[in-house]
């Protein structure tokens, strides 16, 4: 069955896309930790990320490199923070959230922003990309 990030990856499931290759996508986390989180994935349906092969894994890395260096032109913040946590949902990811407090890496505090936020911010990661 096909994981939720899957889904994305095929279009079945909306989302607010910034980034794609032929092996990986990145997109912005519905339920961000601050504005401009988002989520890169493989397109490979892989559980656990340390469960990849080395050469996926290592591709993955330099993706979201990548896309943090462009989330770091897009988004005014401090540092952009990576975390690998994937309990919810069965599909590799890494987390790339815009850090201003420690508390934006905590996955405590979430924002909420309008659907035309989303869009826009979206357009402007991908143009660094």
């Amino acid at each position: 069955m096909a994981t939720l990030f899957t889904k994305i990856i095929s279009g079945e499931i909306p989302s607010h896309k910034v980034a794609e290759t032929e092996d990986f996508f990145a997109f912005l986390d519905i339920n961000p930790n601050s504005k401009g989180h988002t989520l890169c994935i493989p397109k490979k349906e892989v559980d656990k990320i340390f469960d990849l092969d080395e050469a996926t894994y290592m591709a993955l890395m330099k993706f979201s490199r990548r896309v943090a260096l462009a989330i770091e032109k897009a988004v005014p913040c401090e540092r952009i923070g990576m975390s690998v946590i994937g309990l919810e949902v069965p599909h590799a990811h890494v987390h790339l959230i815009p850090l201003h407090t420690m508390d934006d890496a905590r996955f405590t505090n979430k924002q909420k922003l309008e659907v035309k936020e989303f869009e826009d911010l979206a357009l402007k990661i991908a143009s660094h990309f």
